[in-house]
């Protein structure tokens, strides 16, 4: 790919997610003129020996004492090394290269007082595959990442640790492998580099992504359990969401009929059994609402990338060269942290409605016996899908005291000056968890439901059709996982389901089957 060219202005979702996953970048040369312009703004303040927050004081509560104009490059340096906190495992390295051209693409804005050299460190580390070890423990998410951050700083000054293709380096010998020299920090780019919200908007957006594709696969999943289940797509039908008119509910709604077009599996009018269960019946209802979340998280994200989170920021006027430097709180985590916790409950919901499904698929008792307990030939002598519901449920579980929203919290720092603060960084961190127990759990669902359907179709016809995007999902499964004649280890196809969620492998493959179809 083509490198994606920065300017602090058009950054969204989908870029970050290529950079993470290793597309290079470049500064759009529009840039240099705010970010040289901010600079020389600092340097005038500096040689005027003006009273500035963290250009000529200290930090935090020690904002009241002044730096001597001969310490000001000292105190910045002081402020990366003392900040490095953090503690936990080392985040991923898509997680890290998220931050980084994140962190560049606040500094372009020019706002923050940065040579542009800083921000061509930040640049070429991402290009040279260069990924500073990062700690997940440490920020409060209120005066910025602070502890991630720093340790993402040490590395420009050639201390702390970095990755360099699978290897960990010194900082120096880090960049020193790839030509780069450790830059010597001036005043005010030790505070630009740790004050903003790079690491939970950054991850953010990767997790974002990931609930996009989740939010689509969970729908297919919810139609596959459907046609396994001999159930009715009348709940979905058009008039039915028009007459509530949430649009995401209706999109949702309007994507189950195109799955489930053409399918033979479903139930006819009965007036018997005119409707089925919740899960089934209220997806577009709940899935629609959490597509709400995921679209709220995703509008949050793609606004906080391209927005100057640093504090003081530094304001010049271009028509009199006049310069205003305002301490503020941009650099706090709110708005990102009650995204990430609306999105975890969200993305809880997914889960639970799978886990639901899953259970119904397993229980003749509660699916009225259309499929065989547990989904197995043999039942007794067999177990079958049973503890694959078991693995669903404990996940769904755990899910839910993950949901517990952290931006409820607050504990108060550096001697009560910093007194509120987002805990947006665990936010986004538990997201990430909870992801990784919805995909697992409706990989289940799927594995689930395949073998329910091979099952139904076994009673009524092979040839018996399933819908259109359904039948590309089934088809999926089936080449990577079989039909279970008997009892197996299941932990392996779980995992393999897992992947194809995980991958997108099913979400595109069924989107590009509907589209052939369109």
């Amino acid at each position: 790919m083509i490198p994606l060219t920065i300017s602090g202005t058009n950054l969204q979702v989908d870029d970050v997610v290529a950079v993470a996953h290793g597309r290079t970048v470049q500064l759009d040369p529009a840039a240099l003129l705010p970010i040289q312009r901010s600079r020389m703004a600092v340097e005038e303040l500096v040689a005027r020996g003006d009273v500035v927050y963290g250009i000529t004081t200290g930090f935090g509560r020690f904002k009241d004492k002044i730096i001597s104009p001969d310490q000001v490059k000292q105190l910045q340096v002081n402020l990366v090394r003392s900040h490095a906190v953090g503690v936990g495992p080392t985040l991923p390295e898509a997680v890290v290269r998220a931050m980084l051209v994140v962190r560049a693409n606040t500094l372009a804005i020019g706002h923050s007082g940065v040579r542009p050299e800083v921000v061509h460190m930040l640049i070429d580390m991402l290009n040279h595959h260069i990924h500073p070890c990062i700690p997940a423990q440490g920020s409060l998410g209120a005066s910025g990442d602070l502890a991630p951050l720093a340790h993402l700083a040490l590395v420009l000054i050639g201390e702390g640790q970095a990755t360099v293709n699978g290897t960990v380096l010194p900082g120096q010998a880090a960049l020193e492998q790839s030509g780069l020299q450790p830059l010597a920090l001036e005043a005010k780019e030790g505070l630009a580099l740790l004050n903003g919200t790079s690491f939970m908007v950054g991850m953010g957006a990767l997790q974002v992504r990931r609930a996009i594709n989740l939010a689509l696969t969970a729908d297919i999943a919810a139609c596959l359990t459907l046609e396994a289940l001999h159930g009715t797509d009348r709940a979905y039908d058009a008039r039915v969401h028009a007459a509530r008119p949430h649009p995401r509910q209706i999109e949702c709604a309007a994507f189950l009929r195109q799955l489930l077009t053409g399918s033979e599996l479903l139930r006819a009018h009965d007036p018997l059994n005119v409707q089925d269960p919740y899960t089934l019946r209220c997806v577009p209802q709940v899935h629609g609402a959490a597509r709400d979340a995921i679209a709220y998280a995703k509008w949050v994200i793609d606004i906080e990338l391209n927005a100057v989170n640093d504090n003081p920021i530094i304001f010049v006027d271009e028509k009199t060269g006049q310069t205003d430097v305002i301490s503020a709180g941009n650099f706090h985590g709110e708005p990102v942290a009650l995204a990430m916790d609306y999105l975890k409950l969200a993305l809880t919901e997914i889960g639970n409605m799978s886990e639901r499904r899953m259970a119904r698929l397993v229980d003749a008792d509660s699916n009225g016996g259309v499929l065989p307990m547990f989904l197995t030939q043999d039942g007794g002598l067999e177990s079958g899908l049973m503890m694959a519901q078991y693995t669903a449920a404990a996940l769904a579980s755990e899910n839910k005291v993950l949901a517990h929203p952290a931006s409820a919290d607050t504990i108060p720092s550096s001697a009560n000056v910093e007194d509120h603060v987002s805990m947006g960084a665990t936010a986004v961190r538990q997201v990430a968890q909870i992801l990784d127990h919805v995909e697992t759990i409706v990989a289940i669902e799927l594995l689930g439901a395949a073998q329910g359907v091979d099952f139904r179709r076994q009673h009524m016809g092979k040839d018996r059709r399933l819908g259109r995007g359904t039948a590309v999902a089934h088809h999926l499964m089936r080449q990577r996982i079989p039909f279970l004649e008997d009892d197996v280890t299941l932990a392996p196809l779980i995992e393999e389901a897992r992947l194809l969620v995980t991958e997108g492998t099913i979400k595109q493959a069924v989107e590009a089957a509907l589209e052939q179809d369109l």
